[in-house]
């Protein structure tokens, strides 16, 4: 054994030694990462979920009748261009 193999030894017996006192793995792992990042949630209080509640229903609302007026044009100038 050269100088080299004798100093890779102890790191692939710390390898070993990881192995087995390891971190769960799979579906067990997956829990545990979850728990933790709900942990860092920040939940929006009672006024700020109805006030961007409300924000979001506006803008669709606002979305919904103007795709409906530029397709009302749109028929509009086709019956025009096609009669």
């Amino acid at each position: 054994m050269t100088k080299n193999d004798l100093k890779e030894q102890p790191k692939e017996v710390s390898k070993v030694e990881s192995d087995a006192k390891s971190e769960p793995t799979g579906v067990a792992k997956l829990f545990v990462e979850s728990k933790a990042e709900f942990g860092k949630i920040v939940w929006p209080t009672r006024q700020q979920l109805i006030s961007e509640s409300a924000s979001v229903l506006l803008m669709i609302v606002a979305v919904a009748t103007f795709v409906y007026l530029i397709d009302a044009l749109f028929k509009v100038i086709a019956l025009q261009v096609f009669q």
